[in-house]
């Protein structure tokens, strides 16, 4: 491994999953509304969005985004528009409240479930902003193959840890029981914070 700081970069990718985002508030949801299954497929599509951003920037992606802003921009704009759907989403939930409709929304599937957290971590920009800071402090120029990838193994099986930790704890029947006791609440929680991180993105600037 050489220079390269392990301890330190899992450290720091420890922090960045363990603090309120995106994907830490899609899995809350997923997992409490739609059950255990969909909450740790939705947490294995974030996973999955963590390897390839944390692959991308092992492998040059800092380089690429310094010389081609207009990349940044178009990750940053996508994720906004998607956060800003979410939060309506969550919004016309907290609306319906616990009122049964005539036309039921179709249940979220394990299928649909790994997408919305693949889409959300592939399309959030602080994502490419971490993974990107991550390697060009924690791993020095020059590095092998090999150094990199046992990075971005280690990295990941954390993050696979940590987020199907979350889908187990927030599935489990004293949070499922909450939420259907508030769901209302609930909602209107996470469209707000949606809504606050959508606001966050769009003013992201680099530079």
């Amino acid at each position: 491994m050489g220079d390269v700081n392990l301890p330190v970069i899992l450290f720091a990718a420890f922090l960045a999953a363990g603090s309120p985002g995106p994907a830490t508030l899609a899995i809350a949801g997923t997992s409490m509304s739609s059950g255990r299954h969909s909450g740790l497929a939705l947490a294995s599509g974030v996973t999955t969005g963590s390897f390839i951003w944390s692959f991308a920037a092992a492998f040059g992606l800092g380089a690429v985004m310094a010389a081609n802003a207009w990349v940044f921009e178009v990750v940053r704009y996508a994720g906004g528009a998607y956060l800003l759907w979410l939060a309506f989403k969550a919004a016309r939930s907290a609306w319906a409240g616990n009122r049964a409709t005539a036309k039921p929304l179709p249940p979220t599937t394990p299928r649909r479930a790994y997408a919305k957290g693949l889409a959300l971590h592939l399309t959030n920009p602080k994502a490419v902003i971490f993974f990107g800071a991550l390697y060009a402090i924690g791993v020095p120029p020059g590095t092998p193959a090999s150094g990199l990838l046992t990075v971005i193994l280690a990295v990941g099986l954390q993050s696979l840890i940590m987020f199907h930790g979350y889908a187990l704890i927030f599935s489990s029947t004293p949070m499922a029981a909450a939420y259907a006791r508030a769901k209302r609440g609930f909602e209107t929680f996470f469209a707000l914070a949606f809504g606050a991180i959508a606001y966050q993105v769009f003013s992201t600037r680099v530079g």
